[in-house]
């Protein structure tokens, strides 16, 4: 795509629809003329450059890249409207959008029935989903994995319910034996599972843990903010392709947040939150003495608890899923491409001298630390962050992340590493960008080269 032909026919595709409503002389309090607006565009493209080049196949650190070119010209263009899609009419052509991409991730997850919207983030689209939660089970509390994304501890707070974490497996899976621990108490009314959690990229066994969640009576809420969207890998052939099972549950799963802000091509903030009863509805239920009247059908803000809402964010989704959609021959091959850079990083690493997978990558998350003599928690803390460091700042740089991995977690997975300190921190790199297929083994070697020289140092 050329997106700076298509950025200019925005521009004038709205500017020719405004014209229909006749001519008017704007306001000269708003006026800028070019030559002051020069040197102030200048300090902010150049202030912009404090940023890490989170476009490029060498940053391979967090859950950051940049939307594709249709959802750039997709939020821009409806973005000079500005419509909010709170109430429909506040922005009826967006909210049209809105509900047909929802009802495109419903169908991605197997939902024959479903009431769901965008939000500005996972964040809120698991409060909605913990709200929601609380309402149906009043008293009773929240069990996720102890490596579930913090958001659910912060949110059972909000909301003034009890957070019950769960250990987890070998693997970071939450443990079943001990998630029946819990739930026998009788104090939790939603179990939270996650495909896949934020640092390792661990998924729940969703099919494993439905029905025991049935044989307790309690829902179960998904948290695929971060992995939804692999499930469109779910049984693939060739070496991307993952197990079915824990894919195909999601089906039957009460309620489901994704971010379409993640590995859906999309730009901050653009979160979706999903029911499969739509009667929850009746939870949200609330008036505007001057909102909802322009029409009997239901407002997107009636089935929200946020109000005001980027009519952008579901332009950008509805014109990238025309292009890009969510199917395995849509995004799916987008996905695959970063799942086989992850599964050949990790064969690079298992074969390497300098380096250790810390585990197999269920994902597009590699988890990996340098090897070290002595091979112990403080040498091994010690040499990633450094090479953390030294990737940033180098003149070949790389741009990595790391995460912290307590005592027992190492011993579970690595017991020959000598347990001298609480924890050490390993390097973790997130490869969501479909290019990384092709530098893989560039970054391996850099990173090769950095654990030699933080060893030697």
């Amino acid at each position: 795509m050329d997106l700076q032909h298509w950025l200019g026919r925005a521009t004038d595709a709205i500017q020719e629809w405004a014209d229909t409503f006749g001519p008017y002389r704007p306001h000269p309090s708003l006026d800028v003329a070019d030559d002051r607006f020069a040197p102030v565009f200048e300090e902010f493209t150049d202030r912009l450059k404090d940023n890490y080049p989170f476009f490029h196949p060498h940053y391979a650190g967090q859950m950051l890249k940049p939307p594709h070119p249709a959802a750039v010209v997709g939020h821009l263009t409806a973005m000079l409207i500005n419509p909010n899609n709170h109430a429909l009419d506040g922005g009826p052509a967006t909210a049209a959008m809105e509900r047909a991409a929802v009802a495109q991730l419903a169908a991605m997850f197997g939902y024959d029935t479903h009431l769901g919207h965008l939000t500005t983030s996972g964040t809120i689209a698991n409060l909605e989903a913990l709200f929601v939660a609380r309402e149906l089970h009043p008293g009773r509390g929240i069990a996720h994995s102890a490596e579930a994304h913090y958001t659910h501890g912060r949110m059972c707070h909000v909301l003034d319910m009890t957070s019950h974490p769960v250990r987890t497996d070998g693997r970071g899976r939450m443990d079943l034996d001990a998630l029946e621990e819990v739930l026998g108490t009788g104090d939790v009314g939603t179990v939270v599972l996650t495909t896949g959690t934020t640092g390792l990229g661990a998924v729940d066994p969703v099919h494993e843990i439905l029905p025991l969640a049935e044989r307790y009576g309690v829902r179960v809420h998904v948290d695929a903010a971060y992995g939804g969207f692999f499930t469109l890998l779910a049984g693939a052939d060739g070496p991307e392709g993952l197990p079915p099972e824990p894919w195909r549950a999601l089906a039957r799963a009460d309620s489901i947040v994704v971010d379409p802000h993640k590995h859906g091509l999309q730009p901050y903030g653009c979160g979706a939150v999903l029911f499969r009863d739509p009667d929850v509805g009746r939870f949200y239920l609330h008036d505007s003495p001057y909102t909802y009247f322009t029409s009997t059908e239901l407002h997107l803000g009636e089935i929200s608890l946020e109000c005001s809402r980027a009519g952008a964010a579901a332009a950008a989704l509805w014109l990238t899923f025309r292009l890009l959609p969510p199917t395995p021959d849509g995004l799916g091959r987008v996905l695959a491409a970063g799942r086989r850079a992850a599964l050949r990083w990790a064969d690079l690493i298992e074969a390497s001298d300098s380096l250790e997978l810390y585990q197999r990558p269920a994902l597009d998350i590699v988890t990996y630390f340098p090897a070290t003599d002595p091979a112990s928690l403080t040498a091994i803390d010690a040499v990633s962050a450094r090479v953390l460091t030294d990737g940033m700042t180098g003149p070949d740089p790389v741009f990595l992340s790391t995460l912290k991995a307590d005592r027992d977690a190492f011993a579970a997975r690595h017991p020959k590493i000598t347990a001298d300190a609480d924890g050490a921190r390993i390097l973790r790199s997130v490869l969501m960008k479909p290019e990384s297929e092709d530098h893989v083994e560039q970054l391996h070697r850099r990173v090769e080269q950095l654990v030699r020289t933080a060893r030697a140092a």
